[in-house]
């Protein structure tokens, strides 16, 4: 039976909250870009998702199913229409890119619209790579679509789930951010020198980006956004970000070399 795991985001956490520690074989992979539901859940940009947010790679269900939250009740929220979901904009053809955090051997990868597969591409029963690519054709659709990307595993019955919506040809949909927000303009400098470095609401490091990707090896921080070509160290080592995200325990660039960190 799989365990799931609560990491809590650093600019949430309370001190003394419970840690559940997971195997390796708990995680797996979900669709960074465009941002899924849960991708949006676990960066913050949606919130009130539940446990979601600390394991987005986790919706996993029997084959077959055609739900965001792949028939798991504590990832229900996935299935709430009524959240008003952003939407990305996209053009008619689109990439989606897949995080695995644990490179199970792969059936295959479907993507469906409305219930209808519109995709699917080989896994010939081999291991994928730490980040999958797919460009998937939706000149079919227009406007705002929720597309179900599903990766069928080779060796169990089980697939994992995630929903991504978006809005096909631009127009009404809300678009939420690729990268993370422009940082709010310098304040005028002062002559008293800056201590300290910047602190969020609850006391933990600011989770604010740069403006542009840091190349200067800042110590990797949990509850940091890092985007693509962020440069941090940790343990003695260099790595490059390859994925846009928001960190969280367990994320570590060590942990999860290739997925989110190219070590340098």
């Amino acid at each position: 039976m799989r365990r799931f795991v609560a990491y809590p985001l650093a600019g949430l956490a309370a001190v003394g909250s419970t840690l559940f520690v997971a195997s390796p074989a708990s995680a797996h992979g979900y669709v960074s870009s465009p941002p899924s539901r849960q991708a949006l859940c676990a960066t913050g940009t949606v919130s009130g998702c539940g446990p979601i947010q600390y394991e987005p790679q986790s919706v996993e269900g029997p084959k077959g199913l055609r739900s965001c939250d792949g028939g798991n009740q504590q990832f229900a929220v996935l299935s709430d229409e009524s959240r008003d979901w952003p939407a990305t904009s996209v053009g008619s053809t689109v990439t989606f890119s897949w995080v695995v955090t644990a490179r199970h051997r792969t059936a295959d990868w479907r993507y469906f619209v409305g219930g209808e597969q519109v995709a699917s591409f080989a896994g010939n029963n081999e291991q994928p790579g730490s980040v999958v690519d797919h460009e998937v054709d939706l000149s079919g659709f227009s406007g705002r679509q929720t597309v179900l990307a599903v990766w069928n595993i080779g060796d169990t019955a089980n697939a994992f789930y995630s929903c991504v919506d978006v809005n096909i040809g631009g127009g009404s949909g809300t678009t939420p951010p690729t990268t993370d927000p422009e940082p709010e303009p310098e304040p005028e400098p002062t002559d008293e020198p800056t201590t300290g470095p910047t602190t969020g609401p609850t006391g933990g490091p600011s989770a604010e980006p740069s403006a542009e990707p840091s190349a200067g090896g800042d110590a990797w921080k949990v509850g940091q956004a890092y985007r693509a070509g962020d440069v941090v160290t940790y343990e003695g080592g260099k790595y490059r970000c390859r994925q846009a995200h928001r960190s969280i325990r367990s994320w570590e660039p060590s942990q999860y070399t290739l997925a989110l960190w190219l070590p340098l």
